[in-house]
């Protein structure tokens, strides 16, 4: 009992002292000090927030503010606690007495720190609701899939030409993505057996591949104008999302009539720009029915390989309109694929003053093509196409361009991540699954790799390239075997299938230190693509075969077949082996004018390549810390799996045996950009054979 009773005690003497202390926090006027404090600052960074960005400040100055705000609250709070503002001035703080003393201010300093207070949460909450009513709804991508029309006039010139045209006209809302015909039509020849895309076939084309929406028309004679109607249709139940009609005075008002339609259209899937007038002025890259059906035809031609006659095609698309911006850049990549490339050059010419006629989706994936493959300046590519992701979000052509431009820069992880984009939109496209397979390949995950080219050759066993992540990670693993299984598999899908298998076998033979049996299996393939045609695979098959011999101390053969592959092409695949092999024969000076035509490229890999070899050459003459410097100044152009080879054997023939150790185990972290070190699908992982070796050789010298 008497504990209790002094228990009681102790908590009621607590309860006085907590009292006793706010009591004193009161007078000392800190609770309205703090508050001051909280308000004012909190104007202060909102304000900030929207004048540094405006004034091109740095984002330190914004953190820099609120750092020194929180650390100034406790210091404030010490502050007003010692010290108290009266009318004589700032004074020490008297200890507490019975006499109640008015603060400074009074009721009045209570309506500033409500004042303040109020003002900095009416100015958060106001910015709040300005930011968020400028910012746009975000509208779920829309893939859609344009049938044939309907073409109920007998007029041929209809055919193609209103497909083409509402494309061009829907793909104005940026959320919009228009599934390629010609891919559609193949999958439809394999369900019925017809290449016709009526409704009801785009329909099972869609569920198939996941497409969301199915855009089916038609257009009909009425006297001497025309009816066309659209019907937006859920491909499973063929429910009717939306629809629109419109009429045409001539055939010379049809175009603008599926303009009329497209908009139509975006505005009832949700495209509100059009309401604005933003994004809204898109214009036809040409006026002429009979233009847009040749263009649409030689697209369908260059997509299917036959690039004569699409070249036809796109020159009479030019004929009936000689300002068809789109026509000449289809002609100039037709030729260019063609090796025509004074005809491709010309083409280019003319295309690219025109740019300002085509669709602003249209002008961004032009030049992005432009930058990719004409001048290979891949930096303008990458970010060409991502204005044009950015603008418009579904667009799958951009997010495939980027990756596949993301990855020629060496940038595996964001082409990895792009391949994912637009896996996403259309998760069974057959180029993109196999295109995110290989980038994470390069990117050395062989686990995503793997997967996604199981899951496609499950879907299409016909594309030969799902089985190269296969092979690799096979080779990777120890398993040469299967391998050559994975190889031999690759062979039966085509006949591109087979000539890359050729030389993937050979790959695993010189990986294997087995120089005959790599001999002759890469004899056998040269004289194959001889006869199909196939120069650049041929000539990297030079080069395999230049390694063969001269592993099987045929010096003047491997030097020969070197010679015929540079006859061939070029390309930094046949290039840089060959200056290697002469500088390893013994002919350094035949791989100098080699490394001046590469070093006047505008592409980063091919000059980093060309300091490789003044590198590769330094390290034959023994001046080791020289090639040290060159490779470290190419890797700053490029950072290339044998760049950094080079730059490991540097060091450590010149005795820094811990940075070549580091050198090489980050390579071998890496070892998936072995896999096809010029980043053209064709098997090299030869290259990494004595990685080990040298990497044992580094561990040795620091006495591991």
């Amino acid at each position: 009992m008497d504990g209790g009773v002094l228990d009681s005690n102790k908590n009621f003497k607590g309860i006085k002292a907590v009292h006793r202390f706010i009591r004193e926090l009161r007078r000392r006027e800190v609770f309205r000090s703090a508050g001051l404090y909280v308000g004012i600052s909190w104007i202060a960074i909102e304000a900030a927030s929207i004048l540094l960005p405006t004034f091109g400040a740095p984002e330190w100055m914004l953190r820099g503010l609120i750092i020194l705000a929180i650390i100034g609250f406790p210091v404030m709070l010490v502050l007003a606690w010692v010290y108290d503002v009266t009318d004589r001035g700032v004074e020490v703080q008297g200890e507490a007495t019975d006499t109640v003393v008015v603060p400074f201010g009074g009721r009045k300093a209570d309506f500033v720190v409500i004042g303040v207070l109020s003002v900095a949460l009416i100015f958060s909450v106001y910015l709040h609701v300005r930011d968020r009513a400028d910012q746009p709804v975000a509208l779920e991508p829309v893939s859609v899939l344009i049938a044939d029309f309907d073409n109920r006039t007998g007029d041929s010139v209809f055919d193609g030409s209103l497909e083409q045209a509402l494309q061009i006209g829907i793909e104005g809302a940026a959320f919009v993505t228009s599934y390629r015909r010609d891919a559609a039509k193949e999958v439809a020849g394999q369900l019925d057996g017809g290449a016709v895309l009526d409704a009801s076939t785009a329909r099972l084309v869609a569920v198939r591949e996941g497409i969301k929406l199915v855009l089916a028309g038609s257009i009909t004679a009425d006297g001497a104008g025309y009816e066309l109607a659209v019907s937006a249709l859920e491909p499973h139940e063929g429910e009717v999302v939306a629809e629109a009609d419109t009429a045409a005075a001539s055939k010379l008002e049809v175009l603008t009539a599926m303009e009329r339609i497209a908009n139509d259209l975006r505005r009832q899937l949700g495209d509100d720009s059009v309401e604005r007038g933003a994004g809204y002025a898109e214009t036809y890259t040409t006026s002429s029915l009979e233009a847009v059906r040749e263009y649409d035809l030689a697209q369908s031609l260059q997509r299917g390989g036959e690039l004569e006659r699409a070249l036809e095609h796109y020159k009479q698309a030019i004929e009936y309109d000689p300002k068809f911006g789109r026509a000449y850049s289809g002609w100039a990549i037709a030729a260019r694929d063609m090796g025509l490339m004074e005809e491709s050059e010309l083409a280019w010419k003319k295309a690219l003053p025109l740019v300002g006629t085509m669709t602003e989706r249209e002008r961004l994936r032009t030049l992005g093509i432009y930058y990719y493959s004409v001048t290979r300046n891949y930096q303008k590519a990458i970010e060409t196409y991502e204005t044009l992701v950015e603008k418009y979000p579904a667009d799958t052509v951009g997010h495939n361009n980027l990756a596949v431009s993301y990855f020629s820069a060496l940038d595996f992880q964001s082409a990895l991540r792009q391949g994912r984009r637009a896996l996403d939109i259309y998760p069974n496209d057959l180029l993109t699954s196999s295109n995110y397979a290989l980038y994470a390949m390069y990117a050395s995950d062989f686990d995503t790799a793997v997967a996604e080219a199981e899951q496609l050759m499950e879907r299409e066993r016909v594309y030969f390239k799902a089985w190269l992540p296969v092979a690799m990670n096979a080779i990777a693993s120890g398993d040469l075997e299967g391998a050559r299984r994975s190889y031999r598999d690759m062979a039966q899908a085509s006949a591109r299938g087979a000539s890359t298998a050729n030389l993937g076998l050979a790959d695993i033979e010189l990986f294997a230190g087995n120089f005959e049996a790599a001999r002759e299996i890469l004899v056998a393939g040269i004289a194959a693509d001889e006869k199909s045609g196939s120069r650049y695979v041929m000539a990297v098959k030079h080069l395999a075969l230049a390694d063969a011999l001269s592993a099987l101390g045929d010096r003047d053969g491997a030097l020969e077949a070197a010679a015929q592959g540079l006859a061939l092409t070029e390309a930094d695949a046949v290039a840089v082996p060959a200056a290697l092999l002469n500088i390893g024969a013994g002919n350094a000076a035949a791989a100098t004018p080699i490394a001046e035509a590469l070093g006047a490229r505008l592409q980063p890999q091919s000059r980093a390549y060309a300091e490789l070899i003044r590198a590769v050459q330094q390290l034959e003459e023994g001046r080791h810390v020289e090639a040290i410097d060159t490779l470290t100044a190419a890797i700053s152009l490029a950072d290339l799996w044998l760049l950094r080879f080079y730059l490991g054997r540097a060091y450590l023939e010149g005795g820094f045996h811990t940075e070549a150790l580091d050198e090489f185990m980050a390579l071998k972290e890496r070892h998936g950009e072995a896999t096809a070190l010029f980043l053209d699908d064709l098997p090299s992982y030869r290259y990494a054979a004595t990685l080990p070796y040298w990497l044992a050789r580094a561990q040795d010298g620091l006495g591991m």
